[in-house]
Protein backbone atom coordinates (compact mmCIF):
# COMPACT_ATOMS: atom_id res chain seq x y z
CA UNK A 1 0.00 0.00 0.00
CA UNK A 2 1.35 3.42 -0.98
CA UNK A 3 2.52 5.68 1.79
CA UNK A 4 0.27 8.62 2.77
CA UNK A 5 1.64 11.60 4.69
CA UNK A 6 -0.41 12.81 7.68
CA UNK A 7 -0.32 16.11 9.56
CA UNK A 8 1.69 15.91 12.83
CA UNK A 9 -0.17 16.40 16.13
CA UNK A 10 2.40 18.97 17.17
CA UNK A 11 5.67 20.32 15.84
CA UNK A 12 7.95 19.25 18.67
CA UNK A 13 11.35 17.83 17.51
CA UNK A 14 10.54 14.34 18.86
CA UNK A 15 7.24 14.21 16.98
CA UNK A 16 8.85 15.36 13.73
CA UNK A 17 11.71 12.85 14.16
CA UNK A 18 9.23 10.00 14.51
CA UNK A 19 7.22 11.13 11.45
CA UNK A 20 10.39 11.64 9.35
CA UNK A 21 11.62 8.15 10.26
CA UNK A 22 8.31 6.66 9.14
CA UNK A 23 8.45 8.62 5.83
CA UNK A 24 12.01 7.51 5.03
CA UNK A 25 11.17 3.88 5.82
CA UNK A 26 8.22 4.00 3.43
CA UNK A 27 10.43 5.67 0.79
CA UNK A 28 13.05 2.92 1.06
CA UNK A 29 10.46 0.13 0.88
CA UNK A 30 8.80 1.52 -2.24
CA UNK A 31 12.15 2.22 -3.93
CA UNK A 32 13.24 -1.38 -3.37
CA UNK A 33 10.22 -2.65 -5.32
CA UNK A 34 11.07 -0.66 -8.48
CA UNK A 35 12.36 -3.09 -11.17
CA UNK A 36 11.56 -1.40 -14.48
CA UNK A 37 10.91 2.00 -16.03
CA UNK A 38 7.11 1.72 -15.76
CA UNK A 39 7.29 1.02 -12.01
CA UNK A 40 9.80 3.84 -11.61
CA UNK A 41 7.45 6.38 -13.23
CA UNK A 42 4.68 5.35 -10.83
CA UNK A 43 7.11 5.63 -7.89
CA UNK A 44 8.35 9.04 -9.04
CA UNK A 45 4.84 10.44 -9.48
CA UNK A 46 3.75 9.20 -6.06
CA UNK A 47 6.57 11.04 -4.32
CA UNK A 48 7.28 14.05 -6.55
CA UNK A 49 4.04 14.94 -8.40
CA UNK A 50 3.30 18.65 -8.13
CA UNK A 51 -0.34 18.35 -7.03
CA UNK A 52 -0.68 15.20 -4.97
CA UNK A 53 2.88 13.93 -4.46
CA UNK A 54 4.29 13.23 -1.00
CA UNK A 55 6.70 16.17 -1.25
CA UNK A 56 3.83 18.49 -2.14
CA UNK A 57 1.88 17.23 0.89
CA UNK A 58 4.99 17.64 3.03
CA UNK A 59 5.16 21.28 2.11
CA UNK A 60 1.44 21.85 2.86
CA UNK A 61 1.02 19.74 6.02
CA UNK A 62 4.33 20.50 7.66
CA UNK A 63 5.83 23.79 6.54
CA UNK A 64 2.69 25.82 5.94
CA UNK A 65 0.89 24.41 8.99
CA UNK A 66 3.82 24.97 11.40
CA UNK A 67 3.56 27.81 13.94
CA UNK A 68 5.61 30.88 13.23
CA UNK A 69 8.25 30.18 15.87
CA UNK A 70 8.83 26.60 14.50
CA UNK A 71 8.84 27.37 10.74
CA UNK A 72 12.60 27.70 10.51
CA UNK A 73 13.25 24.37 12.18
CA UNK A 74 10.45 22.65 10.22
CA UNK A 75 11.64 24.20 6.93
CA UNK A 76 15.14 22.88 7.46
CA UNK A 77 13.78 19.39 8.14
CA UNK A 78 11.51 19.51 5.07
CA UNK A 79 14.46 20.47 2.83
CA UNK A 80 16.48 17.55 4.18
CA UNK A 81 13.65 15.13 3.44
CA UNK A 82 13.18 16.54 -0.06
CA UNK A 83 16.88 16.01 -0.79
CA UNK A 84 16.66 12.39 0.38
CA UNK A 85 13.51 11.76 -1.70
CA UNK A 86 15.03 13.26 -4.87
CA UNK A 87 18.23 11.26 -4.44
CA UNK A 88 16.33 8.03 -3.85
CA UNK A 89 14.12 8.60 -6.90
CA UNK A 90 17.20 9.20 -9.09
CA UNK A 91 18.89 6.04 -7.80
CA UNK A 92 15.75 4.05 -8.50
CA UNK A 93 15.73 5.43 -12.06
CA UNK A 94 19.30 4.28 -12.69
CA UNK A 95 18.52 0.79 -11.38
CA UNK A 96 15.40 0.57 -13.57
CA UNK A 97 17.30 1.65 -16.71
CA UNK A 98 20.11 -0.79 -16.00
CA UNK A 99 17.59 -3.59 -15.49
CA UNK A 100 15.87 -2.73 -18.80
CA UNK A 101 19.18 -2.74 -20.67
CA UNK A 102 20.08 -6.10 -19.18
CA UNK A 103 16.72 -7.51 -20.24
CA UNK A 104 17.16 -6.24 -23.78
CA UNK A 105 20.67 -7.65 -24.00
CA UNK A 106 19.44 -10.96 -22.70
CA UNK A 107 16.80 -11.01 -25.42
CA UNK A 108 19.36 -10.05 -28.07
CA UNK A 109 22.02 -12.50 -26.97
CA UNK A 110 23.15 -14.74 -29.83
CA UNK A 111 23.63 -18.43 -29.34
CA UNK A 112 26.66 -19.10 -31.53
CA UNK A 113 25.96 -22.83 -31.44
CA UNK A 114 22.77 -22.36 -33.49
CA UNK A 115 23.00 -22.79 -37.27
CA UNK A 116 23.23 -19.49 -39.16
CA UNK A 117 20.62 -18.03 -41.47
CA UNK A 118 21.79 -18.60 -45.02
CA UNK A 119 20.88 -15.72 -47.28
CA UNK A 120 20.20 -16.52 -50.92
CA UNK A 121 23.08 -15.17 -53.00
CA UNK A 122 22.61 -14.31 -56.65
CA UNK A 123 24.83 -15.59 -59.44
CA UNK A 124 26.21 -14.14 -62.66
CA UNK A 125 23.95 -14.24 -65.68
CA UNK A 126 25.26 -16.85 -68.13
CA UNK A 127 26.11 -14.18 -70.72
CA UNK A 128 27.90 -12.05 -68.12
CA UNK A 129 29.70 -15.16 -66.88
CA UNK A 130 30.75 -16.07 -70.42
CA UNK A 131 31.96 -12.51 -71.06
CA UNK A 132 34.00 -12.39 -67.86
CA UNK A 133 35.61 -15.75 -68.59
CA UNK A 134 36.61 -14.72 -72.13
CA UNK A 135 37.88 -11.32 -70.96
CA UNK A 136 39.94 -13.10 -68.28
CA UNK A 137 41.69 -15.11 -70.99
CA UNK A 138 42.89 -11.94 -72.71
CA UNK A 139 43.75 -10.21 -69.44
CA UNK A 140 46.14 -13.09 -68.78
CA UNK A 141 47.75 -12.24 -72.14
CA UNK A 142 48.37 -8.66 -71.00
CA UNK A 143 45.32 -6.99 -72.50
CA UNK A 144 43.60 -4.19 -70.58
CA UNK A 145 39.81 -3.73 -70.52
CA UNK A 146 38.27 -0.67 -72.16
CA UNK A 147 34.66 0.51 -72.35
CA UNK A 148 32.85 3.23 -74.25
CA UNK A 149 29.45 4.91 -74.69
CA UNK A 150 26.53 2.91 -76.06
CA UNK A 151 25.15 6.04 -77.79
CA UNK A 152 27.69 6.85 -80.49
CA UNK A 153 28.18 9.28 -83.35
CA UNK A 154 28.24 8.19 -86.98
CA UNK A 155 31.89 9.26 -87.06
CA UNK A 156 33.13 6.76 -84.46
CA UNK A 157 30.68 4.00 -85.38
CA UNK A 158 31.15 4.13 -89.16
CA UNK A 159 33.36 6.83 -90.72
CA UNK A 160 36.49 6.31 -88.64
CA UNK A 161 36.16 2.53 -89.16
CA UNK A 162 36.37 2.83 -92.94
CA UNK A 163 32.64 2.43 -93.66
CA UNK A 164 31.89 4.43 -96.83
CA UNK A 165 28.87 6.79 -96.80
CA UNK A 166 26.77 4.42 -98.92
CA UNK A 167 27.47 1.33 -96.83
CA UNK A 168 24.29 -0.72 -96.11
CA UNK A 169 24.96 -0.64 -92.35
CA UNK A 170 24.20 3.08 -92.33
CA UNK A 171 20.65 2.36 -93.50
CA UNK A 172 17.93 2.82 -90.87
CA UNK A 173 16.76 -0.72 -91.68
CA UNK A 174 19.94 -2.02 -90.02
CA UNK A 175 20.95 0.66 -87.52
CA UNK A 176 18.95 2.28 -84.72
CA UNK A 177 19.42 6.04 -85.12
CA UNK A 178 18.16 8.47 -82.50
CA UNK A 179 15.24 10.70 -83.47
CA UNK A 180 15.62 14.23 -84.81
CA UNK A 181 19.17 13.78 -86.11
CA UNK A 182 18.56 14.65 -89.76
CA UNK A 183 19.50 18.32 -89.35
CA UNK A 184 22.98 17.42 -88.08
CA UNK A 185 25.98 16.68 -90.31
CA UNK A 186 26.23 12.95 -91.00
CA UNK A 187 29.28 12.36 -88.82
CA UNK A 188 27.57 13.99 -85.81
CA UNK A 189 24.31 12.05 -85.98
CA UNK A 190 23.67 9.90 -82.91
CA UNK A 191 22.85 6.22 -82.96
CA UNK A 192 22.98 3.11 -80.79
CA UNK A 193 26.36 1.56 -81.52
CA UNK A 194 26.18 -1.49 -83.78
CA UNK A 195 29.48 -2.93 -82.50
CA UNK A 196 32.06 -2.16 -79.82
CA UNK A 197 34.60 -1.18 -82.49
CA UNK A 198 34.17 2.58 -81.83
CA UNK A 199 36.03 2.01 -78.57
CA UNK A 200 39.05 0.95 -80.64
CA UNK A 201 39.16 4.36 -82.33
CA UNK A 202 38.48 6.21 -79.07
CA UNK A 203 41.29 4.29 -77.34
CA UNK A 204 43.81 4.90 -80.13
CA UNK A 205 42.92 8.60 -80.11
CA UNK A 206 43.95 8.87 -76.45
CA UNK A 207 46.61 6.16 -76.04
CA UNK A 208 49.82 5.95 -78.03
CA UNK A 209 51.06 2.62 -79.41
CA UNK A 210 51.74 -0.08 -78.41
CA UNK A 211 48.20 -0.91 -77.31
CA UNK A 212 46.47 -4.16 -76.39
CA UNK A 213 42.85 -3.88 -75.31
CA UNK A 214 39.78 -6.10 -74.99
CA UNK A 215 36.35 -4.45 -75.20
CA UNK A 216 33.19 -6.08 -73.81
CA UNK A 217 29.79 -4.37 -74.04
CA UNK A 218 26.22 -4.18 -75.29
CA UNK A 219 25.47 -3.35 -78.92
CA UNK A 220 22.25 -2.77 -80.87
CA UNK A 221 20.95 -3.59 -84.34
CA UNK A 222 17.50 -3.49 -85.85
CA UNK A 223 16.98 -7.26 -85.82
CA UNK A 224 13.65 -8.91 -85.00
CA UNK A 225 13.98 -11.14 -81.91
CA UNK A 226 14.07 -14.85 -82.68
CA UNK A 227 15.99 -17.94 -81.63
CA UNK A 228 19.31 -16.55 -82.93
CA UNK A 229 18.79 -12.76 -83.10
CA UNK A 230 18.05 -9.92 -80.70
CA UNK A 231 17.95 -6.12 -81.15
CA UNK A 232 20.31 -5.96 -78.16
CA UNK A 233 23.23 -8.35 -77.79
CA UNK A 234 26.77 -8.48 -76.43
CA UNK A 235 30.16 -8.33 -78.11
CA UNK A 236 33.75 -8.85 -77.06
CA UNK A 237 36.33 -7.17 -79.28
CA UNK A 238 40.08 -7.00 -79.13
CA UNK A 239 42.78 -4.79 -80.63
CA UNK A 240 46.56 -5.09 -80.65
CA UNK A 241 48.80 -2.51 -82.32
CA UNK A 242 52.59 -2.45 -82.30
CA UNK A 243 55.50 -2.57 -84.71
CA UNK A 244 55.86 -5.70 -86.87
CA UNK A 245 52.59 -7.38 -85.85
CA UNK A 246 51.63 -10.01 -88.41
CA UNK A 247 48.71 -12.25 -89.26
CA UNK A 248 50.66 -15.05 -87.60
CA UNK A 249 50.44 -13.15 -84.30
CA UNK A 250 46.67 -12.94 -84.76
CA UNK A 251 46.37 -16.68 -85.46
CA UNK A 252 48.55 -17.62 -82.49
CA UNK A 253 46.67 -15.33 -80.11
CA UNK A 254 43.21 -16.56 -81.09
CA UNK A 255 44.28 -20.23 -81.17
CA UNK A 256 45.54 -19.90 -77.61
CA UNK A 257 42.40 -18.02 -76.49
CA UNK A 258 40.03 -20.66 -77.92
CA UNK A 259 41.98 -23.50 -76.31
CA UNK A 260 42.02 -21.65 -72.98
CA UNK A 261 38.26 -21.11 -73.14
CA UNK A 262 36.90 -24.27 -74.79
CA UNK A 263 39.61 -26.75 -73.84
CA UNK A 264 43.05 -27.78 -75.09
CA UNK A 265 41.62 -30.34 -77.54
CA UNK A 266 39.79 -27.76 -79.65
CA UNK A 267 41.19 -27.04 -83.12
CA UNK A 268 40.97 -23.73 -84.97
CA UNK A 269 40.62 -22.88 -88.65
CA UNK A 270 40.61 -19.60 -90.54
CA UNK A 271 38.76 -18.85 -93.77
CA UNK A 272 38.84 -15.63 -95.81
CA UNK A 273 36.13 -13.03 -95.23
CA UNK A 274 35.55 -9.29 -95.56
CA UNK A 275 35.14 -6.49 -93.01
CA UNK A 276 35.50 -2.77 -93.82
CA UNK A 277 37.96 -2.10 -91.02
CA UNK A 278 40.36 -5.05 -91.52
CA UNK A 279 42.40 -6.20 -94.51
CA UNK A 280 43.00 -9.07 -94.90
CA UNK A 281 39.99 -10.38 -92.97
CA UNK A 282 39.04 -13.85 -91.81
CA UNK A 283 36.48 -15.83 -89.89
CA UNK A 284 37.67 -18.09 -87.09
CA UNK A 285 36.10 -21.53 -86.75
CA UNK A 286 36.65 -24.01 -83.94
CA UNK A 287 36.18 -27.74 -84.06
CA UNK A 288 32.80 -28.71 -82.67
CA UNK A 289 33.24 -29.49 -78.99
CA UNK A 290 30.14 -31.69 -79.01
CA UNK A 291 31.03 -34.08 -81.83
CA UNK A 292 34.79 -33.47 -81.79
CA UNK A 293 34.79 -32.40 -85.44
CA UNK A 294 33.20 -35.60 -86.74
CA UNK A 295 29.88 -34.01 -87.74
CA UNK A 296 27.87 -36.70 -85.97
CA UNK A 297 26.96 -37.14 -82.34
CA UNK A 298 26.66 -40.85 -81.82
CA UNK A 299 24.37 -42.05 -84.58
CA UNK A 300 22.64 -38.67 -84.89
CA UNK A 301 23.73 -35.66 -86.97
CA UNK A 302 25.42 -32.96 -84.86
CA UNK A 303 23.17 -29.91 -84.70
CA UNK A 304 25.56 -27.22 -83.33
CA UNK A 305 28.00 -27.61 -86.24
CA UNK A 306 25.34 -28.61 -88.80
CA UNK A 307 27.32 -31.80 -89.52
CA UNK A 308 30.35 -29.84 -90.76
CA UNK A 309 32.52 -30.46 -87.68
CA UNK A 310 33.27 -26.71 -87.43
CA UNK A 311 31.57 -23.80 -85.67
CA UNK A 312 32.08 -20.17 -86.65
CA UNK A 313 33.08 -18.15 -83.59
CA UNK A 314 34.32 -14.70 -84.61
CA UNK A 315 35.55 -12.32 -87.27
CA UNK A 316 39.08 -10.95 -87.31
CA UNK A 317 41.81 -9.47 -89.47
CA UNK A 318 44.67 -7.03 -89.75
CA UNK A 319 43.68 -3.41 -89.10
CA UNK A 320 43.13 -1.62 -92.40
CA UNK A 321 45.71 1.19 -92.92
CA UNK A 322 42.80 3.53 -93.72
CA UNK A 323 41.65 3.18 -90.09
CA UNK A 324 45.08 4.22 -88.81
CA UNK A 325 44.82 7.43 -90.89
CA UNK A 326 42.12 8.72 -88.50
CA UNK A 327 44.52 8.46 -85.51
CA UNK A 328 47.80 9.01 -87.34
CA UNK A 329 48.39 12.19 -85.31
CA UNK A 330 48.69 10.08 -82.13
CA UNK A 331 51.49 7.85 -83.38
CA UNK A 332 49.56 5.36 -85.51
CA UNK A 333 51.40 5.88 -88.76
CA UNK A 334 50.41 2.93 -91.00
CA UNK A 335 53.96 2.97 -92.39
CA UNK A 336 55.39 2.28 -88.95
CA UNK A 337 52.78 0.25 -87.00
CA UNK A 338 50.47 -2.63 -87.71
CA UNK A 339 47.85 -4.42 -85.73
CA UNK A 340 45.05 -6.92 -85.63
CA UNK A 341 41.47 -6.79 -84.37
CA UNK A 342 38.81 -9.39 -83.65
CA UNK A 343 35.20 -9.42 -82.51
CA UNK A 344 32.91 -12.13 -81.20
CA UNK A 345 29.33 -12.35 -79.92
CA UNK A 346 29.23 -13.27 -76.24
CA UNK A 347 25.61 -14.39 -76.64
CA UNK A 348 26.54 -16.83 -79.41
CA UNK A 349 29.43 -18.25 -77.40
CA UNK A 350 27.12 -18.70 -74.40
CA UNK A 351 24.63 -20.55 -76.62
CA UNK A 352 27.36 -22.92 -77.74
CA UNK A 353 28.94 -23.32 -74.33
CA UNK A 354 25.71 -24.17 -72.51
CA UNK A 355 23.95 -25.99 -75.33
CA UNK A 356 21.01 -23.57 -75.45
CA UNK A 357 19.05 -23.42 -78.72
CA UNK A 358 16.99 -20.24 -78.20
CA UNK A 359 18.76 -16.92 -77.55
CA UNK A 360 15.57 -15.38 -76.12
CA UNK A 361 15.75 -17.67 -73.09
CA UNK A 362 18.69 -15.60 -71.82
CA UNK A 363 16.58 -12.42 -71.79
CA UNK A 364 13.25 -13.67 -70.40
CA UNK A 365 14.48 -13.57 -66.76
CA UNK A 366 13.05 -16.98 -65.92
CA UNK A 367 14.92 -17.81 -62.71
CA UNK A 368 14.22 -21.53 -63.21
CA UNK A 369 16.20 -21.39 -66.45
CA UNK A 370 19.01 -19.09 -65.26
CA UNK A 371 19.58 -21.05 -62.03
CA UNK A 372 20.92 -23.97 -64.09
CA UNK A 373 24.05 -21.98 -64.92
CA UNK A 374 24.75 -20.58 -61.43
Amino acid sequence: MAYTLSKPKDFLPATLDKAAKKLLQALANEAAKVSNEVEWKTFRDHWMARKDGVLSSLNDLWLKAAPKDAKRQVGQRVNELKAVVEQTVEQAKQRAESSSRSSRLEGERVDITLPGIQRPIGAEHPIVKTTNEMVAVFRDLGYSVEEGPEIETDYYNFEALNFPPNHPARDTQDTLFLAQQQAKPLREQLLLRTHTSPVQIRSMATKKPPIRIVIPGRVYRKDPPDASHSPMFHQIEGLAVDTNITFGDLKGTLDYAMKAFFGSNVKTSFRPSFFPFTEPSAELLVSCFLCGGRGTHGSDPCRPCKQTGWIEILGCGMVDPNVFQFVKHNGYDPEKVSGFAFGMGADRIALLKYGVEDLQLFFQNDVRFLRQFA
